[in-house]
């Protein structure tokens, strides 16, 4: 079932109960935005996954490029 959540003027919104109840969510609780395309998912997430992404950050630019993307897509 689709949840919905409307955003505010500076870009906030409330998570609705569902979702914080699927994924055990509680006040203070780090979560994650995965990027395909033009869908994301909502994940929660650990302050460990944190220091790997800004960790990560910034790296392997070198394959990042449109050409890249088009030339290992089926892989």
């Amino acid at each position: 079932m689709l949840q919905t959540s409307k955003l505010t003027s500076k870009f906030q919104t409330t998570v609705p109960t569902p979702v914080r109840r699927a994924l055990h969510l509680k006040a203070g609780d780090l979560v994650g935005f995965e990027i395909k395309g033009d869908e994301v998912r909502l994940l929660r997430a650990s302050p460990l996954d944190v220091a790997f992404a800004q960790a990560l950050e910034g790296t392997l630019t070198e394959w990042s490029s449109a050409a890249d993307e088009a030339a290992f897509k089926d892989l």
